[in-house]
């Protein structure tokens, strides 16, 4: 058993190697174009999401108190502000110390309207188990649509947690997302990755 983590584990290692090198190691030319949308940008209360909305979509999607979201999302507003978009989707996710991460949902968005989205990543840290939950994500600065299909970092230390409800945020450039997830399985080492967000359904989770 100990062999096999060990070689699970290089296996692992050697992934984020390659994904490292892939999403930050050389950028091509049209991704800094691309970045250019989100930059430097403030979107006005039109083009945002108020606080009592978001609480009121994200507390009937999860089917949790209003209370308890609203702690979450007051501490969302309060480090990015008003959210320009967000996503409703479901995911499934297991880890053996080398993790997966899957799920789908729709992004909708205050100016360009909705639209399908899907994700998937890997995760390496002291995390076993597994579980299938809703999310609901809060999008920040995300101008152009077309940007939020690449991989996002997880931020290291972000994750909030209150009554069985947690938060993280990932960001890439500008563009900051914070899902949040409800359930007893919530696999906190799962944060220790990226996740890969796309306009297709991808099983090949890198």
């Amino acid at each position: 058993m100990t062999s096999y983590l060990r070689i699970l584990s290089i296996a692992c290692l050697s992934l984020f190697m390659v994904a490292g090198c892939s999403s930050s190691g050389t950028s091509d030319p049209s991704s800094a174009s691309q970045n250019t949308t989100s930059q430097n940008r403030t979107a006005s209360e039109d083009e945002t999401y108020d606080e009592e909305s978001i609480g009121k979509i994200a507390s009937d999607w999860l089917g949790a108190g209003a209370e308890s979201i609203g702690k979450v999302i007051e501490k969302a507003f309060k480090d990015h502000g008003r959210p320009n978009g967000y996503i409703l989707g479901t995911e499934g996710s297991g880890a053996l110390i080398i993790g997966l991460r899957y799920g789908d949902g729709e992004l909708v968005h205050k100016i360009e309207g909705n639209r399908p989205v899907y994700w998937k990543g890997p995760s390496l840290g002291p995390d076993i188990g597994g579980n299938a939950s809703k999310t609901f994500t809060l999008v920040y600065n995300l101008y152009d649509v077309e940007e939020l299909f690449q991989r996002f970092p997880g931020v290291e230390g972000s994750i909030y947690y209150v009554a069985g409800i947690t938060m993280n945020y990932q960001r890439k450039e500008d563009i900051i997302l914070a899902p949040i997830r409800l359930g007893a399985g919530l696999r906190l080492g799962a944060n220790l990755g990226y996740v890969h967000y796309t306009k297709k359904r991808d099983w090949i989770p890198f």
